[in-house]
């Protein structure tokens, strides 16, 4: 390893500019002429538009034009769609409404926008906003995904009887039924796995562009995958030809799933800047996200667990409704179903499994995939049924881990996943060393002496990363590939540029994907500049989400490395008159095998494109290579999170004490920023555990739709994080790499709620853990606490 390379612990290059004030966000941008977008939002949950009257807004000073969702339907624009398709166990498709970028004849949700107005500046957009005059006749609304199937619910659209989008299902129940009714004992809980507001640092924005001297369009954009939405807006809304749109995605501030997604404000600013022949910004105040960036979470399950007479696992049941809001987002449908059945198998050898999953609009914001995806939701289900059933079976909850463990590799899950390399017990036995778990009970009789109840919880989680391979997720329904590309443009002064498909939003790609060329090509790394975000420069990218930047944009890279390398020994070997198969490559350097003869990395690059030296006729000059890498299977990063807390019995409130996490991701290229990584998810995952909830009334109303209702985590609720890795090298990407993006986040709300349930002595109580809601879950144990 050298001081880059592979393995060591660089400082992130992207952060001098950060820091100092001089990133370029998408509101940084501004363009000559450039006007203002305003959009006009519901007030209800569910209405139809009775009448609009624009008249006095159009008045106001500033105002170039007001549109509303009719005038965009005139020009025959298409829907905003879910890109992934779903069947229902019966065979039929999912039930996919329409989803117009501005609202017609009805509003589906609080924040749907049904108009726009577009002025010279934001505040007189917004001074116009107030003049338009909306007769709404109010809809009763559907808010409870538990109820939103009952009879008698009212259809918020007419595609999907029932509120159904699909009844989804993995698994043979009869064999699960079987399997069931033999168990000694069954493990049976309740969950509801709360819905949460993503809420990343840079509110999402857009600006575009139209030149009419060649009918070309740009947006500057707020997005996880750039070419996805050129592709989505062009091939499916129809705003403009392929290539005439122009996507850039610049730095971005923090995503986490919400900056996945096509959203209607980016549609409409695009189809506007046409209309009005000049560019169109707009950029959502933190009110606005709340109600239109996608949600997360969201799912009501029951779940059995069932044990054998030693207590081996014999069968798992899951029913989850999953709510999916009041439109299909770009991935929804995936998100209940294959990335979060398909992990109900945990670390665990499981028989049986049969999970069925129905999704549901309701007059709420759109659900789609937020950090962890699928995983957090599935890892809940698991492990609170694990921890509740050793407290069942009177036995040591990693015990019967340890006694259900998936030990041999590759393991083929009942549920389609196939575990290719693991070692679930040495994560686990590191984190029970590292936390100092034997000494957990001396620890919980001092914090009784305090007056505070003390509670241990386990997380031994897996998830499945790098999302591919490509003819897989076909077959699962995905409406593209999920492969990666890269292309390496080495200059004649021996610098190196690497343009890549995926995109950074706070992952220090411009640093670890630096450090793998440097370690490569044996150049230092400030030679080699990472671009990304643009769709003019990177020819096709599927972008960064799923953990998937390093197994599979990394890979794609080395395999254009690969042929960089290729081509270099070719040229080499006329330069130093030795045969290509005695020229190796080593530390910077070509040499002929077994002599003195070599020539540096720089100076082989000025010679390829001179092209003096060897025949071009034979080999180009030159010394570009492009790649795609589509992986064999998903990456299965694993690992042990521990929590150890106290609750203050008189008022509900919990303190996190002691928190350790193992982890095992394969191949690590800078450990600082992975242990970043697993510290930003641990936050997230103990966010949703103890704070975070975004709560609608019955009328549809977000009533935690600010700070000041919605809490997030602080620092104060954290003590430092013991941070450990075990290795399994992935097998399904050239570098070894699984993937660290969502690990904390998936581990920490089960380690959290295992430790509250194990201190408060109840399992009755949901996420977010506040002190209100463990006060009154106290309440319930007092008398058995008294005794």
């Amino acid at each position: 390893m050298t001081a880059t390379g592979i393995g060591a612990a660089v400082r992130r290059k992207e952060d001098h500019r950060f820091i100092t004030g001089k990133g370029h966000y998408t509101d940084d941008h501004a363009r000559p002429d450039q006007v203002f977008a305003h959009f006009i939002r519901s007030p209800h949950a569910h209405a139809r538009l009775k009448n609009i009257d624009t008249s006095a807004a159009s008045a106001m000073p500033g105002v170039i034009a007001i549109w509303t969702g009719a005038d965009f339907a005139n020009d025959k624009l298409g829907p905003l769609i879910c890109g992934w398709m779903v069947n229902s166990k019966d065979g039929s498709p999912m039930k996919m409404a329409p989803h117009p970028a501005l609202a017609a004849g009805k509003v589906s949700h609080v924040g749907d926008a049904y108009a726009v107005v577009i002025a010279g500046t934001l505040a007189q957009a917004k001074d116009a906003a107030e003049k338009v005059v909306t007769d709404f006749e109010v809809l009763p609304a559907v808010i409870d995904p538990a109820q939103a199937q009952g009879k008698g619910v009212p259809q918020i659209h007419e595609v999907a009887p029932g509120n159904t989008i699909y009844n989804w299902h993995i698994g043979d129940p009869a064999a699960n039924d079987a399997a069931m009714k033999k168990a000694r004992h069954v493990t049976r809980l309740d969950f509801i796995n709360n819905r949460l507001v993503p809420n990343a640092l840079e509110p999402r924005s857009a600006l575009a562009e139209y030149d009419s001297g060649n009918e070309n369009f740009t947006l500057w954009t707020t997005s996880q995958n750039p070419h996805v939405a050129r592709l989505v807006i062009s091939a499916f809304i129809g705003v403009a030809p392929e290539h005439k749109l122009r996507v850039i995605a610049p730095d971005v501030g923090g995503g986490f799933g919400s900056k996945i997604f096509i959203y209607p404000e980016e549609v409409v600013c695009l189809w506007a800047s046409k209309k009005v022949a000049r560019p169109v910004k707009w950029t959502a105040d933190r009110s606005e996200a709340f109600v239109t960036d996608a949600h997360g979470r969201d799912h009501v399950t029951h779940a059995e667990l069932g044990f054998d007479e030693n207590n081996k696992i014999v069968g798992m049941r899951v029913k989850t409704i999953a709510n999916l809001g009041a439109y299909m987002s770009t991935f929804s449908s995936a998100v209940p179903t294959y990335l979060y059945a398909t992990l109900l198998s945990g670390q665990y050898d499981i028989p049986s499994i049969y999970c069925e999953v129905d999704s549901v609009y309701t007059n709420t914001v759109p659900v789609d995939a937020y950090r962890g995806a699928g995983r957090p939701e599935a890892t809940f289900v698991v492990e609170r049924l694990m921890e509740v059933s050793a407290r069942e079976l009177s036995v040591d909850p990693a015990e019967l881990r340890k006694k259900n463990f998936v030990r041999t590799f590759p393991y083929q899950t009942v549920v389609a996943s196939l575990y290719d390399a693991g070692d679930y017990d040495a994560s686990l036995a590191k984190a029970m060393e590292i936390h100092d778990a034997k000494g957990f009970k001396q620890r919980k009789r001092d914090s009784a002496r305090r007056g505070k109840l003390r509670g241990i919880g386990y997380s031994t989680y897996i998830e499945a990363c790098g999302v591919a391979p490509s003819a897989v997720v076909g077959s699962l329904g995905a409406g593209v590939g999920l492969w990666e590309s890269a292309e390496v443009r080495v200059n004649p002064t021996g610098s190196v540029e690497i343009l890549t498909g995926s995109h950074a939003h706070g992952q220090g790609h411009e640093t670890t994907f630096a450090q793998l060329v440097s370690d490569r090509l044996g150049i230092p790394i400030d030679n080699v500049t990472i671009v990304h975000g643009d769709t003019d420069k990177v020819q096709f990218g599927m972008g960064t989400y799923g953990s998937r930047s390093g197994a599979v944009g990394m890979s794609a890279i080395v395999k254009a490395l690969d042929k960089v390398e290729a081509k270099a020994k070719k040229i080499a070997a006329h330069l130093l008159e030795a045969a290509e198969g005695d020229i190796e490559f080593r530390d910077g350097k070509f040499s002929v095998a077994g002599t003195d003869k070599s020539i540096g990395f720089g100076d082989l690059a000025l010679q390829a494109y001179v092209g003096h030296k060897f025949p071009t006729a034979e080999i180009e000059p030159g010394l570009k290579e492009s790649a795609f890498y589509d992986p064999t299977n998903f990456t299965f990063p694993a690992g042990c999170h521990i929590c150890e807390l106290e609750v203050d019995p008189d008022t509900g409130a919990v303190t996190i004490d002691k928190w350790t996490a193992v982890d095992d991701f394969g191949t690590i290229i800078n450990p600082m920023i992975v242990e970043g990584q697993v510290h930003g998810g641990i936050a997230q995952g103990v966010g949703q555990a103890l704070l975070e909830h975004a709560v609608y009334d019955s009328d549809g109303q977000l009533v935690s739709g600010s700070f000041m209702d919605y809490a997030m985590p602080r620092a104060e609720n954290f003590p430092t994080f013991e941070v450990g890795m075990t290795k399994t090298v992935c097998p399904s990407n050239p570098l070894g790499i699984k993937g660290c993006g969502e690990a904390g986040a998936i581990a920490a709300p089960a380690a959290v709620m295992n430790a509250i349930t194990n201190a408060i002595g109840t399992e009755q109580i949901d996420m977010p853990a506040t002190p209100a809601a463990v006060w009154r879950a106290l309440q319930q144990t007092a008398p058995a606490r008294a005794a």
